[in-house]
């Protein structure tokens, strides 16, 4: 089972149908948990049902209703957004889709693994997910990880069953469970969750684990819900000790004030709205080809310090083509490129006759039976889809342009020994009428070593150690024109004995074949090392190779091999792993080491891999990133980000996604505690100086102050979530700690929350005691005051770098949208019936005038403080 990337639409259909065949009841979004969830666990709304419960008793009946709509609407708008947020989390479950190769009908068919039924054949090989419960009918050297089912890590042998009547464990393949070493054909017997994976999956909670981020916003959260009840209960008890007279009515009114105040700077949307502004950036970065598996990986991309990238598929196109043959002395060039089968074979510019070339026939005939992928023609004249590694494809579509196929070799595979990493080659044994015969193929040095014969004018002969050393050489000269160099050998067998396979071959010759860098991979590269990143090239490949390509994507310097690594000790790799760009010749344990040396110099790591082997090491790093199209179940497994398209590029605009994604939420949640700390503050501070200047308090009433709370903090803050990303978020280094809220940001807060204080406390002042207004039309002034100031720092936090009068209002359409339905809900409840509940007056153009000037004071200020600051360098860039 592999999986590869869904377009967004055909996301939606599978997510119905995925839904509703393979998800338990538990899995489904349920909209009447979700309000129950609303319910339980928001604070405010208790504090609300007190506050409407006094509001009867006293006789208070429309404030109770007003309130109780409020209710309503707390509830409503949780539920929206977290409904919104679990529809778009479990659409991206669906992005990157499981698909299995099967036989129907006698051909091999890519299937979505959902749509795998009962009796359906399924192929599976090495690093493979087992998609159903099936038995095996046909085993090469099959080895399985059943840990998730058993806890054992311990690989278990599968083999054939004796009878179809009487199978065993041993016979049978598990959904869930993993193919470590082999090959094998098995038929479904159970799918879903009739699976032995899925009866256990029914059993298990799929409750989600708690973010960090989230953690995080929790803490804050805590530290608020103290000092808003503490300050509220301050308010509300100095009212009581500086009022001339107490009665009923003003102690039900203080009591009402408190509780609206506690529930206006309480963030109680602070979870859900993390949440939403998490999934809609994850999902604006599945749009770019990356698919984030766990969400807590958001903090670490921005503090990312290296990349260890493949090079094979992810900096390269991973399109191969044959362009040269090694054969016979001589150098066979091939034209042609991708996966088109159009090509001929040139020797000194002039077409070869391969049917009368025995030597290239038999090595093309090697190239295609020591294979296990498939090609198959899309339709489209001569071009060619591809099943399985592109590696091994590139020879298939070499051979079809000889005109040479599977279907014309009438063979039997009897033995074979899987290619691995670590061995670095593959070797099978074929029977035909001709005989039995070996066919292998491999990294060209490794090879070499196996091989005491070579094909020369169809002659066998001794291959000596000068004939070695030449092969080499060209070797040598063909690796550091970036060509990917593999060999190939065969021998005739009277032995079935698997450990006699690689011994005593006869060289039959090389192919170089070319896998040219990605054209947008340099400039990436660039773009990370300017945003102080590095970049690690990790390959299989030879050192001459591995130079030559990264000669041409931008990456130069030491390189070390991975004999050299084997030569290192661990407490030595750490001294030198940071100078080091290039590791060649590297195999998986060489990943995990360098991984584990880079964290121990204190750099946050992120690894490419797609092989089963290299599972640890993705584990180990900081971000695991595995291949969409060309990865092993295995690793995606493991993997934090999956990338659809294979691409270094994906992984940089992950990070920068990832960058934008923190700083926003720091953005929101700064915004919103500055809003919080100007109300507690205003009504705490209004209360203290009352007496002083002959208020009458409070200021603002609790009506207005729920009115606030829901139209002009929540809305604008949800909306700072969305802002896009900066040109040059790139341009500064990685984020060394992931506080959301900096000794900066802090200062930010406090400055931000201090000023709507004193501009509101100003216009109060100025309306009340300097124009004489009465107090309904001062309290008026004074909320839409704060509510205009508050829209104009949600746009001040648009950026801390960048103005707002230099900039377009639809920078961040949702906030501009967001802050005129503010604007429009405050005219509202001013010139409509609505303002005797609210108890607020219409405002003539005049009054307008102080509100309308406080606000644009606030967005000149803070656009003044920007150029001051940037000129002083005193400010965070990456903000």
């Amino acid at each position: 089972m592999q999986e590869r990337g869904l377009s967004n639409k055909e996301a939606e259909v599978q997510l119905l149908k995925y839904g509703k065949n393979e998800i338990s009841e538990k899995q489904k979004v349920s909209v009447f948990q979700i309000f129950l969830r609303q319910i339980r666990k928001n604070f405010i709304l208790y504090l609300l049902l007190s506050a409407v419960i006094i509001s009867f008793i006293v006789g208070k009946s429309i404030t109770a209703y007003t309130i109780l709509a409020v209710i309503v609407l707390v509830i409503i708008a949780g539920f929206i957004q977290e409904y919104k947020a679990e529809k778009a989390i479990a659409a991206l479950k669906m992005l990157v889709m499981p698909v299995s190769r099967v036989l129907r009908d006698g051909k091999e068919h890519e299937v979505l693994s959902i749509n795998i039924v009962p009796d359906d054949i399924i192929i599976l090989r090495t690093g493979e997910k087992i998609p159903a419960d099936c038995f095996l009918v046909e085993e090469k050297d099959l080895y399985v990880n059943e840990s998730i089912l058993t806890g054992e890590s311990a690989e278990v042998k599968k083999v054939l069953p004796k009878t179809q009547d009487n199978l065993k464990d041993e016979n049978i393949l598990f959904m869930g469970s993993f193919i470590v070493n082999g090959r094998c054909l098995a038929k479904a017997i159970h799918t879903g969750m009739n699976t032995k994976f899925g009866k256990i999956a029914g059993l298990i909670s799929t409750a989600e684990k708690e973010l960090p981020l989230q953690k995080k916003i929790n803490k804050i959260t805590t530290y608020m819900v103290f000092i808003a009840l503490s300050v509220s209960l301050l308010t509300g008890l100095f009212m009581i000790f500086t009022a001339p007279t107490l009665d009923k009515e003003f102690l039900v009114n203080v009591l009402i004030l408190t509780l609206a105040l506690a529930v206006s700077a309480f963030p109680e949307g602070f979870p859900v709205v993390i949440i939403t502004t998490l999934a809609s950036g994850v999902y604006a970065m599945a749009k770019k080809n990356a698919i984030v598996n766990r969400m807590s990986i958001i903090e670490t991309l921005g503090e990312t310090t290296v990349i260890c990238s493949d090079k094979t598929g992810t900096l390269t196109e991973g399109e191969m083509t044959v362009k040269k043959i090694l054969i016979d002395h001589k150098i066979i060039e091939v034209t042609g490129g991708g996966y088109e089968a159009h090509g001929e074979f040139m020797l000194d510019n002039k077409p070869i006759d391969i049917k009368n070339n025995y030597q290239l026939s038999l090595l093309l005939k090697a190239a295609v039976l020591c294979n296990d992928s498939q090609i198959e023609r899309t339709g489209e004249d001569e071009e060619y889809k591809i099943m399985g590694n592109p590696t091994e494809a590139s020879l298939l579509i070499l051979a079809a342009k000889a005109r040479l196929f599977k279907e014309n070799f009438n063979f039997k595979r009897e033995e074979e020994i899987p290619f691995s990493s670590e061995r670095k080659l593959m070797a099978v044994l074929c029977s035909d009428k001709t005989g039995s015969h070996v066919y292998t193929k491999g990294a060209l040095e490794v090879l070499l070593s196996k091989c005491s014969y070579i094909q020369n004018n169809n002659k066998t002969f001794t291959l000596t150690n000068k004939e070695k050393s030449r092969i080499l050489n060209i070797n040598k000269e063909l690796t550091s024109q970036s060509y990917r160099v593999l060999a190939l050998a065969y021998k005739k067998s009277s032995s079935n004995n698997k450990n006699d396979l690689e011994k005593d071959l006869i060289f039959l010759g090389a192919v170089a074949i070319e896998d040219p860098p990605r054209p947008e991979v340099k400039a990436s590269i660039r773009l990370c090392l300017n945003a102080g990143i590095k970049v690690k090239m990790i390959t299989g490949d030879s050192k001459e190779t591995a130079i030559a390509i990264g000669r041409q994507i931008g990456l130069s310097g030491k390189v070390l091999e991975g004999s050299e690594i084997d030569a290192i000790t661990d407490e030595e790799l750490p001294k030198i792993v940071d100078s080091i760009i290039i590791f060649a010749r590297v195999k998986p344990e060489h990943k995990l080491r360098i991984v584990k040396a880079l964290k121990q110099n204190g750099e946050i790591v992120t690894m490419t891999g797609d092989g089963v082997n290299d599972a640890p090491a993705l584990k180990e790093a900081h971000i695991g990133i595995a291949m969409g199209k060309n990865g092993t179940d295995v690793s995606r497994s493991v993997a934090d980000l999956t990338l659809k398209d294979d691409n270094f590029a994906t992984i940089v605009a992950a990070i920068k996604e990832g960058r934008t994604i923190f700083n926003n939420v720091r953005k929101f949640v700064t915004y919103q505690l500055s809003c919080n700390f100007a109300e507690l503050s205003l009504l705490f501070i209004g209360v203290l100086i009352a007496p002083l200047l002959g208020w009458q308090i409070p200021i603002l009433l609790a009506l207005q102050i729920l009115f606030m709370n829901i139209v002009t903090d929540n809305l604008p803050a949800i909306a700072l979530g969305f802002n896009k990303s900066s040109e040059d978020i790139m341009r500064d280094g990685p984020r060394k700690k992931s506080s959301i809220l900096s000794k900066n940001l802090l200062s930010v807060l406090i400055f931000t929350g201090s000023l709507m204080t004193l501009l509101v406390l100003g216009s109060f002042y100025i309306s009340y005691n300097v124009f004489n207004e009465d107090i309904v039309t001062s309290r008026t002034i004074a909320l839409v005051s704060l509510i205009f100031i508050e829209i104009a720092n949600a746009f001040n936090f648009r950026s801390f770098r960048k103005g707002v009068l230099t900039r377009s209002p639809l920078v961040n359409k949702p906030l501009f949208y967001l802050s005129l339905i503010s604007i429009i809900a405050t005219l509202t409840i001013i010139y409509t019936p609505l303002n005797t509940i609210f108890e607020v007056v219409p405002l003539s153009l005049n009054q307008w005038a102080l509100p309308i000037t406080l606000s644009l004071f606030v967005i000149v200020l803070y656009d003044l403080i920007k150029i001051m600051l940037i000129k002083t360098r005193k400010i965070d860039l990456n903000l």
